[in-house]
């Protein structure tokens, strides 16, 4: 019998948004968690809702078409649900996608002025999937454009000829973005990252 965050992952992505919420990664309304359905189509979450109060009604049905399913008229997906949509098509192994606002995110996405965010050797990285000794690893970085489907069409360029190391992708001055299997799963990838770059803006004041 399947569980009812099975049945319905809105139930799993409220969870994490409240937890993200609790953590400040989430502030206001910022940040946008996405679940993929058999059929293609995935629920987002709706634009200008907060994510420490979630509820089932506060996400919009965006199907394989691109066609938005709302439930009222003042129901928006996600202004970012361009960037879902791409890592999906990108990875059919894709079955949730999270982004978040963190300070860490953003300090880090500053320490170097090129497209990738060289990261430390930590442990932490095997949960992310890196499980070479001593790992040369690289987040890719994008550039933050006031219109999201620019930044959805340079991953998409990048990601289609670039392999990728990583399961997640830094927008400059905005966020991290992770997508995984599950929704539990790319909620375990958030915190991966997020202790990464908490570690690497610590490392930095301390001059290491």
């Amino acid at each position: 019998m399947k569980s009812s965050t099975q049945d319905d992952p809105r139930l799993e992505l409220i969870s994490s948004a409240r937890h993200f919420y609790q953590q400040g990664w989430m502030v206001g309304t910022a940040g946008n968690l996405s679940a993929r359905l058999p059929d293609g189509s995935f629920w987002i979450t709706a634009s200008g809702r907060s994510k420490g109060q979630l509820e089932p009604g506060d996400f919009v049905r965006i199907h394989p078409n691109g066609k938005a399913e709302q439930s009222s008229p003042d129901l928006k997906p996600s202004a970012e649900t361009a960037i879902h949509q791409v890592v999906y098509a990108l990875f059919p192994d894709a079955n949730s996608c999270y982004h978040v606002h963190s300070v860490e995110a953003n300090l880090v996405s500053r320490f170097v002025k090129g497209d990738t965010l060289p990261l430390p050797p930590l442990e932490m990285l095997k949960g992310l999937g890196v499980w070479q000794e001593n790992p040369d690893c690289a987040m890719p970085i994008f550039a933050n454009h006031l219109q999201v489907s620019r930044i959805a069409d340079e991953i998409k360029e990048r990601f289609t000829t670039t392999s990728v190391q990583l399961p997640a992708l830094l927008i400059r001055d905005h966020g991290v973005t992770v997508w995984a299997s599950s929704p539990k799963t790319a909620s375990h990838y958030i915190e991966l990252v997020e202790y990464i770059f908490r570690y690497m803006v610590a490392a930095k004041g301390v001059g290491i």
